[in-house]
């Protein structure tokens, strides 16, 4: 079974940085491998012209059990007009967080990544990503039309290891979710 997850932290941190990203890390094991052990049920809701609700409530189980709060409407900060409202939000400690966020469709072709990466860089109270993505979306036809996850991993990664690129995320999780080829019908 191909590895569907990819790790990425910033290049220097502090001890009480450690310490958080480790919270983080232990918390992206349990949702890996929620979305190994549900991956025919995901399956089942990731095909073709399917809403994204479907795979967002799968994988919402977990989270939601875990501790993660649902459509939570972000902090403001003066100077932004926006007024995001990620997916899940967990809070780590006061004005820290992670923000997690399922994507399917328009992961990549409308920059939704990148978008929900931008999220977490502007948000004041959140420092880390969790992002579920599709490793394939489907045609009418059952042909993968797309393949996000490898994409996005390629992506974000260009935001970290080096710190002249680094923004203002502490980390982030990319997971793959569905098989390689789409569930027969």
């Amino acid at each position: 079974m191909p590895d569907r997850h990819a790790r990425f932290v910033r290049s220097a941190l502090t001890d009480s940085e450690v310490a958080e990203v480790a919270v983080v890390d232990e918390l992206a094991r349990r949702l890996r491998t929620h979305l190994e052990v549900r991956r025919d049920e995901i399956d089942r809701v990731h095909v073709h012209r399917a809403s994204s609700s479907a795979v967002q409530a799968v994988v919402g189980e977990l989270l939601r059990e875990i501790g993660f709060d649902e459509e939570v409407v972000l902090t403001p900060q003066d100077g932004f007009v926006t007024r995001a409202r990620p997916d899940f939000v967990f809070p780590i400690a006061d004005g820290r967080g992670i923000i997690a966020e399922v994507e399917r469709g328009g992961t990549t072709t409308n920059n939704h990544d990148l978008k929900d990466f931008w999220k977490v860089h502007i948000a004041k109270d959140a420092q880390h990503l969790f992002l579920v993505v599709p490793a394939a979306n489907w045609n009418e036809a059952g042909q993968a039309r797309e393949r996000p996850f490898a994409r996005v991993a390629h992506r974000l990664a260009a935001f970290f290891g080096d710190a002249r690129r680094e923004v203002d995320v502490l980390s982030a999780h990319v997971f793959g979710y569905g098989s390689d080829a789409p569930a027969a019908r």
